[in-house]
């Protein structure tokens, strides 16, 4: 905005996260009709849309199905189908659902503030796009992304999405912490934390004091920073036991090579990274969003609270390199467009007693 003051954004693609995000792990088969051609995005898309048919709870919503390793005939373990030839294609996809009321009103807030909503991203996803590379990839890491109100986090195994996951503490919580602790006003435990805090007590110096101004005539207080870093170190761990625990639910707490990326404000943390490898045993580090940024921009954007922001940018140059869009649609409908073949796809729940023939009719809307 600053380089371009005439810039008009009016169309922005969006981070969800929450206690309300859910995932689930499916299996679609489909048998190609023009067998003498080779596998095309076409093909690929149609799998994906079969996905949408997927029974979830009533109240919830389809956010993202995310291909994981795709099998063509009797082949298994395929990461790129396209240009190969085959009868049958077939797919293990990772689906990811949200409350539909808190959906809408996510929309509700873009569009007040005028905005149009192109896209809902899973917040840990945008944030994985920004920091991790295809050596990060391979070998797999584990994106723990610790903001303010949840920690999200998406763990990578052999080039694939492997598991999502939202841990319901984040930075909020240990300022609530701080706050209850020390008795002190919600805005000077948020400065304490970001200015003394540390995830480590034993590295917090047992003889510094932070005073604190007292209310309304009441004598200064005197905070120890050792007990500072205690109430931080406490919340912390428990953060960590949470990523420890679904590491272990998927058998990858030893299998990781990548170690695990932190991101997200609460990321910059002091010793966050010593206290993770400690409880993990993993290695671990800060990730940063420059893999993608070149230019002064990536000296200004060095800091992990920008991940989400940066790989929701990223998300949308990748559909704009695609030549495809994907927006919301009237009454909080997702709506799929391909720009070449002018087709939209509804991937709102569709009632079990439609018939494949008026679904497909239902698909198929200029």
């Amino acid at each position: 905005m600053r380089k371009n003051p005439n810039l008009q954004i009016k169309e922005v693609y969006v981070g969800i996260a929450g206690q309300h995000i859910k995932s689930l792990q499916t299996r679609g088969d489909r048998v190609r009709t023009k067998t003498d051609e080779e596998i095309n995005k076409e093909d690929i898309e149609l799998l994906i849309r079969d996905q949408y048919k997927t029974y979830i709870p009533a109240g919830d919503q389809i956010i993202d199905i995310i291909p994981q390793e795709f099998t063509v005939d009797s082949t298994p373990f395929v990461h790129d189908p396209i240009g190969m030839s085959g009868v049958k294609i077939g797919a293990n996809f990772h689906i990811i659902t949200g409350d539909r009321n808190a959906i809408r009103n996510i929309k509700r807030c873009t569009d007040k503030a005028g905005l149009n909503t192109k896209d809902l991203v899973l917040q840990p996803l945008a944030s994985a796009a920004a920091v991790m590379n295809e050596e990060d990839l391979e070998a797999g890491v584990a994106i723990v992304d610790i903001g303010g109100g949840t920690t999200d986090m998406a763990v990578f195994y052999d080039g694939i999405l492997k598991h999502t996951a939202v841990i319901p503490y984040a930075g909020v919580n240990i300022t609530n912490d701080i706050r209850n602790g020390l008795g002190v006003l919600r805005s000077q435990a948020e400065q304490m934390k970001v200015q003394f805090g540390t995830a480590l007590a034993d590295e917090a110096n047992a003889n510094a004091y932070i005073t604190i101004p007292g209310l309304r005539g009441l004598p200064p207080k005197e905070i120890s920073v050792k007990n500072l870093a205690h109430i931080i170190q406490a919340r912390m761990q428990e953060i960590m036991d949470y990523v420890l625990y679904h590491l272990k639910q998927i058998d990858l707490d030893k299998r990781l090579y990548g170690g695990i990326i932190l991101t997200g404000g609460g990321a910059q943390l002091k010793h966050i990274v010593q206290l993770t490898v400690y409880i993990t045993g993993l290695g671990a580090r800060i990730g940063y969003p420059n893999e993608h940024l070149t230019g002064a921009q990536a000296e200004e954007f060095m800091n992990p609270m920008y991940s989400t922001c940066i790989g929701l940018i990223l998300r949308g140059y990748h559909d704009y390199e695609n030549g495809r869009m994907r927006f919301t649609g009237e009454g909080g409908n997702f709506i799929y467009a391909e720009v070449d073949s002018k087709q939209a796809v509804t991937e709102a729940e569709m009632p079990e007693e439609q018939t494949e023939a008026q679904q497909q009719k239902k698909w198929k809307t200029e």
